[in-house]
């Protein structure tokens, strides 16, 4: 049926209202959509670049987008250089007016009701590929033109919507300058980083420096860095903007395969962001700013789960009081010589000589080398016990999960997690790209988890409601100030 769209309004020929609006008309909180996406609109968006960075980028940024990448080698020349698959085909074509929804900010507003939201952060589309280039100059003017026309179009609808300003982070210098201009010039409250940068291993690079590009290293920011990006965590504190993120992993480990987008997506955001915390936390970043908080988007939850167990566990083992269970340097020899004088018939003849290097010293069974490195892993988190680390992980992370992720619920399970840990998953509705083939029934599925009873009622408040109004107003008490959510956030953080 042709589409009516008068005053903002647009009727789809539906009779009465969706199941998503029923939903929230039910709910006694609101709904804050964590993760939504916009689609830039290619004229508007180049329009935008030559004002900021005048006509020759926006020139060579367009030639540089169309020069080919992967599409531009042959079948063999992919292979040969293990080129991963890029994303294709990634934006609703047949839903039009999803499509529509997700270019232009009136439209979005004018369906918020029909999706059941009250309030939405967007996060751009172009910024998952401009906040990655390896050219600076066009890195920095590509970022900094997407926040000056986000800022534009979005600002008439702060009550409803909060646009993400885009951070380049490829040096802590170039990702202060571009916050500060975002945050004190243009007005933002919302931020994302790149939070994983590919960098040429130095050795390659000094002595064949043509093939530096083939031999990389993935930098998390926070172990083993090129850069101290600590005067950045530092700058998002003073500047009360939590540290979002959704980054990729293809190209990396397991995910460079030629051929197959499927088989490169399929948990790259998710092992991207456990790169990501488990460098925070091992790091040291959320011990020095315990009051940042961060968020790790299009992920889920599960892996931050498995993530804390794991840490948790090897906290509990390999602490500073506990470490010396391992230490070679503790193997009573004698003894164990004794026992296998005792037992070990057709393993040895009588008893072994424990001075004998053969069995004393055997790599990688009894004895390693001198390290004494390793026995202090965890002495500059001051971890005495896996309970400890715990602190250093649940209060400040945040997790977007799409709607129709069952794993939620692991998030929320304090039976199963550590010390009852409830990580602070959030509802992230990915609006505007290809998992979402009706932006109608985001929330629908979202409330599936209530119905199959893996999340009660105060668990689905907490996931579409007080965990994203906590990642941002818990470093913000400003950020819903103006919104249609104001009051209730305002009695939430209270």
């Amino acid at each position: 049926m042709p589409l009516d769209i008068k005053s903002g309004d647009i009727k789809s020929g539906r009779s009465g209202p969706t199941r998503a609006a029923e939903i929230r008309s039910r709910l006694k909180h609101p709904v804050i959509d964590a993760d939504a996406h916009a689609i830039e609109f290619g004229p508007v968006y180049l329009d935008f670049l030559k004002q900021v960075a005048g006509p020759k980028v926006a020139d060579r940024f367009l030639s540089m987008s169309q020069a080919g990448g992967w599409y531009g080698l042959t079948p063999q020349q992919r292979l040969d250089r293990r080129v991963a698959r890029p994303s294709a085909w990634t934006m609703p074509t047949r839903n039009v007016v999803d499509r529509a929804t997700a270019m232009m900010p009136r439209l979005f507003r004018a369906r918020m009701d029909d999706f059941g939201l009250d309030f939405s952060i967007v996060y751009s589309t172009l910024a998952l590929f401009v906040a990655r280039l390896d050219d600076e100059e066009l890195r920095r003017a590509t970022c900094r033109a997407l926040n000056t026309m986000f800022a534009d179009i979005y600002g008439e609808h702060a009550d409803r919507m909060a646009p993400v300003a885009a951070i380049p982070a490829h040096t802590p210098q170039e990702a202060i300058e571009e916050l500060d201009h975002a945050v004190n010039e243009l007005g933002f409250k919302a931020v994302m980083i790149n939070s994983n940068v590919r960098r040429p291993l130095a050795a390659v690079a000094d002595q064949a420096p043509e093939f530096a590009r083939y031999a990389t290293w993935m930098d998390t920011l926070c172990m083993e860095s090129a850069y101290d990006y600590d005067p950045l965590w530092a700058r998002c504190v003073d500047l009360r903007v939590a540290v979002t993120a959704h980054s990729p992993s293809v190209g990396y480990g397991s995910r460079v395969v030629t051929n197959h987008y499927i088989h490169n997506h399929v948990g790259s955001f998710a092992a991207a962001g456990e790169a990501f915390a488990k460098a925070l936390v091992l790091g040291g970043v959320t011990q020095r700013f315990p009051t940042l908080n961060f968020a790790f988007l299009e992920g889920g939850v599960a892996w931050a789960s498995e993530l804390y167990a794991g840490l948790v566990g090897h906290c509990e083992k390999r602490n500073p009081t506990q470490i010396g269970n391992i230490d070679p340097q503790n193997l009573d020899l004698d003894a164990l010589a004794d026992l296998f004088a005792e037992y070990g018939q057709g393993l040895v003849d009588g008893r072994p000589d424990p001075n004998d290097p053969y069995f004393s010293r055997w790599p990688g069974g009894w004895h390693w080398p001198e390290d004494d490195m390793i026995a202090h892993e965890l002495d500059n988190l001051g971890i005495k016990s896996g309970e400890d680390l715990r602190d250093l992980f649940e209060p400040r992370f945040y997790f977007g999960c799409e709607a129709d992720d069952p794993l939620v619920a692991l998030g929320f399970d304090g039976r199963m997690n550590p010390f009852g840990a409830r990580l602070k998953a959030m509802f992230s509705s990915d609006i505007g790209h290809w998992d979402v083939p009706d932006m109608t029934r985001v929330l629908e599925e979202a409330y599936e988890l209530v119905e199959r009873e893996l999340l009660d009622d105060d668990d689905f408040h907490d996931f579409v409601f007080a965990h994203a109004a906590g990642l941002h107003g818990g470093m913000n008490p400003d950020f819903f100030k103006g919104t249609v959510v104001e009051d209730e956030v305002s009695r939430l953080l209270k």
